[in-house]
């Protein structure tokens, strides 16, 4: 059965560096890819990773260099989409020499599997905070679609198109998302929809397609309801998500570090 590993808004900056002054990115993320080797014999095998936008924290060379140095232990292949963290030119600069970045134009991509596929969309605007999809990105999501025939796919952008109630990030959602919502709804198999960007485990309808929220890597976006809510983060526990195909698309959120265990329940009745 497919396995496929969703990581997100690691926000990687300069080594020495700490995101907004107090997140240390990058050591978040390094703690996640040992997670990810350690599990793999339990979890395993996993066919690929998707690491959905906001790589970077300003989109810079560098930082693309750190976020791939960091990366480069990680003993499954990965992909990555932008987030309005990112830049995509020197992104598509950054990975020239993967065989999955495109040349040119919209992060767009996908991958298919013997149960499953992954189809990867660029909601990136560049100098915004929200996000959108071109024309040209649709069009490849419907070609994409229609060349699956029925087969159990998983849709990942960074920009929810839904939203959560926490005011700041709503704002910067993925607007004019229903020709979006038209096409996922249409499509005639399985299909789930996930994304970044608010750093939280979250679950909604789009249409008729689950949306799942990813967690970040190193810190959330607050838990804050309130109307008129400053924009702040909170450093929870990072997580990533694991999803697999198990009789349809499940999907299961793993902590990043060690933690003590396992134990039997019942030790001495073994």
């Amino acid at each position: 059965m497919t396995k496929i590993i969703q990581i997100s808004d690691p926000h990687i900056v300069l080594k020495g560096e700490l995101a907004y002054g107090r997140v240390d990115t990058g050591a978040s993320l390094k703690s996640c890819v040992e997670t990810i080797n350690r599990i793999l014999p339990d979890i395993g095998p996993v066919d690929m990773a998707i690491v959905t936008g906001d790589l970077t924290d300003f989109g810079t060379a560098q930082e693309y260099q750190r976020f791939r140095n960091i990366m480069e232990p990680l003993a499954i292949p990965y992909r990555a989409i932008p987030g309005n963290h990112d830049d995509v030119t020197k992104m598509h600069a950054g990975f020239a020499d993967q065989d999955w970045m495109p040349r040119s134009g919209p992060i767009n991509l996908s991958a298919e599997f013997a149960d499953m596929a992954l189809i990867g969309l660029d909601t990136n605007v560049a100098g915004a905070a929200h996000g959108h999809l071109t024309d040209t990105t649709l069009d490849y999501l419907q070609d994409m679609l229609a060349a699956l025939h029925k087969k159990p796919v998983i849709v990942a952008i960074h920009h929810p198109p839904i939203l959560i109630g926490i005011e700041k990030m709503d704002i910067q959602n993925l607007r004019d998302s229903r020709k979006l919502q038209t096409i996922l709804s249409e499509y005639q198999g399985e299909l789930k929809l996930v994304c970044g960007h608010v750093h939280r485990n979250i679950t909604a309808m789009f249409g008729s397609v689950i949306c799942q929220i990813a967690p970040g890597t190193s810190h959330a976006v607050s838990m804050d309801l309130r109307v008129g809510a400053p924009n702040c983060l909170t450093k929870e526990p990072g997580a990533f998500l694991l999803h697999e195909m198990r009789g349809g698309i499940l999907t299961h959120v793993i902590p990043v570090g060690q933690f003590d265990g396992p134990h039997l329940f019942y030790p001495s009745k073994c």
